[in-house]
């Protein structure tokens, strides 16, 4: 039997009844990789002697009578998470050859929970772009279009799991890493709560992997099915052990409904800073479509929503302050000059990347201080909703772009063209005042790309986007292996 595509349920299944060994799952997951990663390029460190031998011990441990959540299914590993015994560089040239002590949290404790690790999947470097290319491991290729970008920086993970290349992976999400992804390869991811799961060893080399949280940043599962996604959460979900002294389980709260007629959602396809290409915009009416047919209460107005203009730019103070803090001082220096010269009148999201990068201590202190009113007015909102559905970028997946400055790419929305980098406002809507998001697939392109959209949830109610990630995916379906 072809077992590539299964979900990880079934397989955890399978693998209890005695139907198919792990050794067989694995043997079968490396040959696929063998045959088509060539033309993909999404296992970029490929670990096939000791998933061999971790199958083995799974059967082994399966005999003796042992059930883990992951008992032997095969897996794959976002690159920058550290992993005993192979390379973690971030796709950056200098560090090609740093060799961690140890596994990441996240990595220990899929191996604890029994999975099999195939090996480690591509990014772009320093995990800094929506596609997943670098000099040490070459680019990534979408399975659905190999000219186009997979998306990043989990890239290679979501082209992992569109190809069959095992049944689970982790990723990681700042700017949409692990949403934009799944949006452009057709496949499930979960944003995380922000905080809800330990991130140590997800660190770029040569670092040390310290229990200290990045700000914005999260670590979270990725997967074909909704209910893989919660499978994965739950083995990721607890905060270090290192902080607490033990390792801590977290009882999230269930999902606040169980029927989509009892769901009250917000649509939003409409970002005043950037349009709404037609591909992403009819997703998200086919979703506010399948939600009101199953009679839950659909708005796509309200005006509890904090607003979006300034949360875009709250999001680009926070991400840009904080992803330049490590420059070296010549390029800060270079940084403090452009900013300067930018004229007062211009209020651009360019403007605002440029000038965040350069923030003061207090100019820090000043846009934290404004998040947690976003904070807020979003308790607020999910008072009166459950979740609010909307475009994870404007467009499905792009040609492969490689211009090495990124401020001068340009993305095309229906013939249009507009800064590549404004596209992430709608990453940040969750990411800026820490919600749980889940990316789900919502249809084809008319071009036949899979394009997918966010459904963002109550902070700490990751349940709650998980259950209606399910629900929808049981109506209009989900997950397509690219032909």
């Amino acid at each position: 039997m072809e077992w590539n595509f299964q979900r990880a349920e079934r397989l955890a299944a399978a693998l209890r009844a005695g139907e198919v060994t792990s050794a067989e799952l694995t043997d079968q997951a490396i040959a696929r990789i063998e045959r088509d990663d060539k033309a993909i390029n999404a296992i970029c460190v490929p670990d096939f002697d000791r998933a061999r031998a971790a199958a083995r011990g799974a059967d082994q441990a399966r005999a003796r009578g042992e059930d883990r959540p992951l008992l032997g299914i095969p897996v794959t590993v976002k690159e920058s998470y550290n992993v005993a015994g192979l390379p973690t560089t971030w796709g950056m040239p200098p560090h090609r050859d740093f060799m961690p002590a140890e596994d990441a949290v996240q990595v220990s404790r899929l191996k604890a929970a029994g999975a099999v690790v195939l090996g480690k999947t591509n990014v772009p470097v320093g995990l800094q772009d929506v596609q997943s290319f670098n000099e040490i491991y070459g680019t990534t290729n979408n399975p659905w279009d190999h000219g186009r970008t997979p998306g990043g920086s989990s890239g290679g993970s979501a082209a992992a799991l569109a190809a069959g290349f095992g049944a689970l992976s982790i990723g990681s999400d700042i700017a949409g890493s692990l949403r934009t992804p799944a949006h452009f390869c057709g496949v499930y991811a979960h944003k995380p709560t922000l905080g809800l799961a330990a991130s140590r060893g997800m660190v770029p080399p040569p670092a040390p992997a310290l229990p200290a949280d990045h700000d914005l940043a999260v670590v979270g599962p990725m997967a074909r099915t909704a209910r893989d996604l919660t499978l994965l959460l739950d083995v990721m979900a607890g905060p270090d052990p290192l902080t607490l002294g033990v390792a801590h389980e977290v009882a999230l709260p269930p999902a606040r409904h169980e029927r989509l007629r009892d769901f009250r959602v917000l649509i939003l396809d409409e970002h005043p800073l950037i349009p709404t290409g037609a591909a992403v915009r009819a997703g998200v009416n086919r979703v506010a479509d399948a939600l009101a047919d199953a009679g839950a209460r659909v708005e796509r107005h309200s005006p509890l929503l904090p607003e979006l203009t300034e949360a875009s730019m709250l999001y680009t103070q926070l991400l840009f302050s904080s992803l330049v803090a490590r420059f070296p001082v010549e390029a800060y220096e270079r940084l403090r000059t452009d900013a300067a010269a930018l004229s007062a009148d211009d209020q651009s999201l360019h403007a605002a990347r440029l000038r965040a990068t350069v923030f003061s201590h207090r100019d820090w202190v000043e846009a934290n201080s404004r998040r947690e009113l976003h904070r807020h007015g979003w308790r607020q909102l999910f008072a009166e909703f459950d979740a609010v559905v909307c475009p994870i970028t404007p467009t499905p997946a792009f040609p492969h772009d490689h211009d090495p400055d990124s401020m001068q790419r340009r993305l095309d929305i229906d013939g249009v063209e507009y800064p590549y980098l404004d596209q992430l406002v709608w990453a940040g809507v969750a990411t800026m005042p820490g919600l749980p998001a889940t990316a789900i697939p919502a249809g084809r392109s008319p071009e036949g790309l899979p394009v997918g959209v966010q459904l963002i949830g109550p902070m700490f109610e990751d349940r709650t986007p998980l259950r209606l990630a399910e629900l929808l995916e049981q109506k209009i379906g989900g997950f397509q292996a690219p032909e």
